[in-house]
């Protein structure tokens, strides 16, 4: 046996051999294992864990990864919990379900109820409420909160205040779970799975999308992200996790009654979300273990030293929650990875096998060279009295470099902005591949072949360069959410990020791959940006300032590449203010002053113009000079 094949069969000393994987397989095993002896009170705390981290879980992918808080998931409980009490004990439901009402079918069929209401009531409500932003959206969460509970209080046919009794219990295959013991193994199982299914999730195309709600909706969108749509999506299935809780938790206790579905009740969810670690799906489970238990104890331990009965707990929840955000700013699960990583080491990426690269991509034709890709004609901007454009006209072809060139406050950003379907134009048209794209939004144009960078990088920090690259080509992807929950969208995943990583090498950040995008340098991470429209394939790419913090070879290697897009067809308009860059890369540069074009032609007739060089006063005049020589 040779050196290298004896170095693989040793493990490195030192070296944690616990993967996340294991340790989380092994932590489910020994709860099974001791499932049926532990006590009956045990039981049913865990059992209520279970439940409160299935609404948590749904809260750390609405709050934490999408940027949405909610107090209001309580109510999604009730929906739930109602919807299956009413339909197994109601008269009237008897008579409408015929031969399914007193069967071990009825409880199933109240899930289906539970479910559907839900989805009808939380997408009618994600339609109106996600529209607002900032302190708005969580006080219209407050309103619709407490406008459920009251409203399940009050209706004569729920029972009002009273609630409704007798609910039966689940019957799966002839055995019935009339018991927490028994009921549950069922709770942790759909726990489990949910985690699974959402770890899924995220671990994909949609998930990429999903992350870049919170914080980068605007560069979303230019990616061809309906953002809008995935809002609400996230809102619904939020809702559907709720609501599956409230199905359990009403076969589990046999009765319900409004209690339990208080706002008050809301804000505790928040709180395990918010604890646990809002943005990780194990840090539901932390932290609705962390609150129910001091829930517990606390019920039992104030009153006796107050010497007076009260919800005092929410005191201490609420002290809880300010320690936690000043101390542990992301909730308490991050730092117990932290912790852990010292035992258990992180899963390599599976190597990835010619058959799942097989799977084909959305391929665009890129148009032949000298076809007019863009057009924009008299294009203005006024916000009130103020012309931020006046009158542009620009045409951008195939196998072409466009620059726009000006002092700063001439109005480029405003105009890429209206050329790439973040802002609308007051007057005049756009054209792109001969589509007018007048009200279109900019994932249209990113759908039409515009890929584009931004003036401030826009990426998500905390998530690897790949991924962030990834996103880009997220209209290349045809799979959706339930393919990615239940992984069926590997073959195309994995040639998503297989173009990535091939767009990360074609810009030389190679080495930089799996490295936090907030951990390169400003200059590094605008190459990123460049690599993330590429991943795209779009026929038209527009810069915003590209060159800026590069130093002098990455300008080189940058101006490179540019050539090399240029020589395979695309068109690319760039913004720039480095003129010896622009002026040795550019095919035609207009110039803008004030929001009006000053000048238009190829670099020698530009920097002959004597606008030009009156507009660049102060030393940006000898600048033009000497990038001529």
């Amino acid at each position: 046996m040779n050196s290298s094949t004896t170095s693989m069969a040793v493990p490195d000393e030192g070296r944690p051999l616990v993967t996340p994987r294991t340790l989380t397989l092994a932590c489910i095993a020994t709860l099974a294992l001791a499932w049926g002896w532990l006590p009956e009170f045990t039981v049913a705390v865990l059992s209520n864990i279970g439940l409160y981290a299935l609404v948590a879980v749904g809260l750390v992918m609405l709050t934490g990864v999408g940027g949405m808080t909610s107090f209001g998931q309580a109510a999604f409980v009730g929906m739930g919990a109602y919807a299956t009490a009413w339909l197994c004990t109601s008269p009237e439901a008897a008579s409408w379900l015929g031969g399914i009402a007193g069967t071990a079918l009825a409880p199933w069929a109240g899930l289906l109820l539970g479910l559907v209401l839900t989805f009808g009531l939380a997408w009618a409500l994600g339609a109106v409420t996600l529209k607002l932003s900032g302190h708005y959206l969580p006080l219209c969460t407050i309103a619709w909160g407490l406008s459920l509970y009251f409203l399940l209080g009050n209706m004569a046919f729920l029972g009002g205040q009273t609630g409704i009794t007798g609910v039966p219990p689940l019957v799966v295959a002839g055995v019935s779970l009339a018991t927490p013991r028994a009921l549950g193994v069922v709770v942790w199982a759909v726990l489990l799975l949910a985690l699974w299914a959402l770890h899924n999730l995220l671990d994909s195309r949609e998930g990429r999308a999903i992350r870049a709600l919170k914080g980068g909706r605007l560069m979303a969108e230019s990616m061809g992200v309906d953002t809008a749509r995935h809002r609400i999506k996230l809102f619904v299935l939020a809702a559907l996790l709720a609501a599956v809780s409230g199905w359990l938790y009403a076969h589990l206790q046999r009765f319900v009654n409004p209690t339990p579905f208080h706002l008050n009740i809301g804000i505790e969810l928040l709180f395990m979300a918010v604890v646990g670690g809002a943005g990780h799906l194990w840090g539901a489970v932390l932290g609705a273990a962390l609150i129910t238990l001091l829930k517990e104890k606390l019920q039992d331990l104030l009153p006796a030293l107050l010497g007076t009965s009260g919800n005092f707990e929410v005191v201490v929840f609420g002290l809880l929650m300010l320690f936690v955000l000043q101390r542990f700013a992301d909730g308490l699960w991050p730092t117990l990875a932290r912790v852990a990583r010292r035992w258990v080491r992180p899963v390599a990426p599976a190597p990835v096998g010619a058959a799942l690269l097989s799977a084909q991509l959305a391929q665009r034709q890129l148009p032949a060279k000298g076809t007019l890709l863009l057009q924009a004609e008299a294009v203005s901007k006024r916000f009130g009295g103020l012309v931020a454009n006046d009158a542009i006209s620009l045409r951008l072809h195939a196998g072409e470099v466009h620059a726009l060139i000006g002092p700063n406050g001439a109005g480029k950003s405003t105009f890429f902005n209206m050329v790439s379907g973040v802002a609308d134009p007051t007057s005049g048209t756009v054209q792109l591949l001969g589509a007018a794209m007048a009200g279109q939004p900019s994932r249209a144009f990113a759908a039409r072949g515009m890929g584009r960078t931004f003036q401030h990088v826009r990426l998500l920090g905390q998530r690897s360069v790949l991924e962030n690259v990834a996103l880009g080509a997220h209209l290349r992807g045809r799979r959706g959410w339930l393919a990615a929950m239940l992984r069926l969208d590997r073959s195309e995943e994995a040639a998503l990020l297989a173009e990535a990583r091939r767009q990360i090498e074609r810009c030389g950040l190679g080495a930089h791959a799996d490295t936090p995008a907030a951990a390169l340098s400003l200059g590094q991470q605008r190459v990123v940006e460049i690599a993330r429209a590429l991943a795209g394939q779009p026929a038209v790419l527009l810069l915003d300032e590209p060159a800026a913090g590069l130093r002098h070879l990455e300008k080189r290697a940058l101006s490179d590449l540019l050539v090399q897009l240029r020589a395979e067809g695309l068109g690319i308009l760039v913004v720039e203010h480095d003129m010896e860059f622009v002026m040795n890369l550019a095919d035609r540069i207009t110039v803008l002053e004030f929001g009006r074009v000053i000048a238009s032609g190829t670099p020698a007739q530009v920097q002959a113009d004597p606008r030009v060089l009156e507009a660049y006063l102060g030393g940006a005049d000898d600048e033009l000079l000497e990038a001529a020589r």
